[in-house]
């Protein structure tokens, strides 16, 4: 088992940085392996479970693990057959105004650390 933690600072408000996560629609405008969520729920809500789409018709099971709005975090574990990856995420003010986020991730070391790029560029993404 392997943990990263990353971390990306723009300047988007911490609310719209918020807004991106919770609305489970929006995923897709910042996230680039992201082409669809499929979920009864269409905003994070704890329990909700579903289906994360990616490119080539790849379809990934969730579970959203925790949600906290009021600390802007939240977290859940997606599967892609016996292997499970749990991801964290929060939203803070950044140091000089606008938003940092952070991402950490647990899984398998090859999965985890194959994926930790294109994490990055995700979350760049969604703070600006």
């Amino acid at each position: 088992m392997t943990t990263t933690t990353l971390h990306a600072t723009g300047p988007l408000p911490p609310d719209e940085v918020w807004a991106r996560y919770e609305l489970l629609d929006r995923w897709s405008e910042w996230a680039p392996q992201i082409t669809g969520v499929d979920c009864a729920q269409r905003v994070l809500t704890t329990g909700a479970r579903g289906w994360v789409r990616g490119p080539l018709g790849v379809r990934l099971p969730f579970t959203i693990e925790a949600v906290d709005p009021a600390a802007r975090s939240w977290s859940w574990t997606v599967a892609a057959g016996p292997v499970r990856v749990h991801l964290d995420h929060w939203v803070a003010p950044g140091p000089d105004g606008g938003a940092t986020t952070g991402l950490r991730t647990s899984g398998p070391a090859p999965v985890v650390l194959a994926y930790a790029p294109l994490e990055q560029w995700a979350i760049r993404r969604l703070v600006r």
